[in-house]
């Protein structure tokens, strides 16, 4: 009997590594509900971020354009797209977060705006989703079924796909779990998602977006209901602990404003390809 071959590349299963990875990771998925509660302070803390302008510098946007944003919130980027292309659809699973971008539009007297509400998960084709000229995916590629996310957001783009993924821990902070006695698994990052696109033939592009390591917080109140958004179920106990850690952190405080230094730098990785 021949011996069998050395494995090479082709022989990866990313698709059940990822399952594995997702499995084991130390947080929970936010759901529908939990969003709606946050929308309004996410939008807040998110208006005019570095994230943000690292992203939207990379699109190539045009007036005549159209804009699928999948996972939009509260319209992060959705807003600002929509004063240089045609239109934007903006989908997400939450109805809160929806409901903010809906807010934000009518205040600054956009019009070219769309929503819908729905998940990767639903049938996009009878909530009338159509291709879009471009369709990014922010920050929202979470799923548990990834070649079908990336099949879905590669069919419903005519030109240009741009998702941002995680790089290794972001957007958490390993030590704030260290400090509450918390074992911490990151979960899937990019690199996941890179080699499921090359597996489904697509070679896209990477650019990593490196944000700032200091945070600036109105207070100490929003800054732990900030960080306590990392964590699965935390007590009250632990929100002491994250109280602790917080404030060993602040590199300044001005005007009753905090600024906390991480560890490291969050990091997310903007995969994009041209149709």
């Amino acid at each position: 009997m021949a011996d069998p071959l050395p494995y090479t590349y082709t022989d990866i299963d990313w698709v059940s590594l990822r399952a594995n990875s997702m499995n084991r990771k130390g947080w929970k998925s936010k759901g529908p509900k939990e969003w709606d509660g946050k929308a309004e302070s996410f939008s807040k803390r998110n208006q005019d971020s570095v994230y943000s302008s690292l992203f939207l510098s990379h699109l190539p946007l045009k007036s005549s354009f159209t804009v699928l944003d999948i996972g939009s919130g509260p319209g992060t980027l959705a807003i600002p797209i929509s004063a240089r292309v045609k239109n934007v659809t903006a989908i997400d699973f939450s109805k809160g977060m929806l409901n903010t971008l809906k807010k934000i539009a009518a205040e600054k007297q956009i019009n070219n705006i769309a929503t819908v509400q729905c998940a990767w998960e639903d049938d996009w084709a009878i909530k009338g989703i159509k291709p879009h000229d471009i369709a990014i995916a922010s920050r929202s590629m979470g799923v548990r079924n990834l070649p079908a996310a990336l099949h879905k957001i590669n069919n419903c783009a005519k030109k240009f796909v741009f998702i941002s993924d995680r790089i290794g821990t972001t957007p958490f902070e390993k030590s704030a779990f260290t400090a509450l006695g918390r074992s911490f698994e990151p979960g899937p990052d990019y690199i996941y998602t890179l080699n499921t696109l090359y597996t489904l033939g697509i070679y896209p592009n990477v650019s990593v977006l490196k944000l700032n390591r200091n945070t600036v917080y109105a207070s100490m109140a929003e800054a732990v209901d900030s960080y306590s958004w990392m964590f699965r179920d935390i007590t009250s106990k632990e929100t002491i602990l994250l109280d602790k850690y917080i404030s060993s952190r602040i590199v300044s405080a001005t005007d009753g404003k905090i600024t906390v230094e991480r560890d490291n730098p969050p990091c997310w990785a903007l995969i994009w390809w041209e149709k």
